[in-house]
């Protein structure tokens, strides 16, 4: 005969494993916005390093934006985006509308904190050693993110009997739409 599914004593001698999400349908609405927060403060605090590197190198097609012979810093991008944020967060506090607040405060901050040691030290310091603290801040950022996304495991499933959920996902291939 088959073993029971739920077995006390099995359960006493193995912890229950946590089930992330692993589709976007099944993490909390509440919890959509930060989790795209950080991942787009991840993904554009990279894209700024890359994209400034490309500047200093003097990359074809790619290079500064200035006014009247000024170069307009990126972390300024970033202010008027977290403006924007504030302003649309005193109108719609919607689960849809905190999701893509969620990206674009990562958007935001990402710009201003890749700058943050011009605007500690008010000197453009980007590619010196003085501007060292900026990438400190941003990878201790995005390590703290991370890690209290994971800790917290908002939406995430408990399973008692771990062999029966991996039989079950093995037969079925877990590919059905969204």
């Amino acid at each position: 005969m088959g073993r029971p599914h739920h077995d006390d004593r099995k359960s006493a001698e193995n912890p229950r494993r946590v089930r992330f999400p692993r589709r976007w349908s099944q993490i909390d609405e509440t919890r959509r916005g930060i989790v795209l927060a950080w991942l787009a403060f991840t993904v554009t605090f990279g894209g700024a390093r890359l994209v400034t590197w490309l500047i200093q190198i003097d990359t074809r097609d790619v290079g500064d934006i200035s006014a009247g012979g000024t170069h307009l810093h990126h972390y300024l991008w970033g202010i008027l985006l977290l403006a924007g944020v504030a302003i649309f967060g005193m109108v719609d506090r919607s689960p849809r509308a905190r999701t893509w607040m969620g990206l674009a405060l990562g958007i935001a901050l990402a710009l201003i904190v890749d700058e943050a040691a011009l605007l500690i030290t008010l000197r453009d310091v980007y590619w010196h050693t003085e501007g060292w603290p900026s990438v400190a801040i941003g990878l201790v950022l995005i390590g703290l993110g991370g890690t209290a996304l994971v800790l917290t495991r908002s939406g995430a499933v408990l399973d008692r009997d771990t062999e029966k959920d991996s039989d079950d996902e093995s037969r079925s291939g877990d590919r059905g739409p969204d």
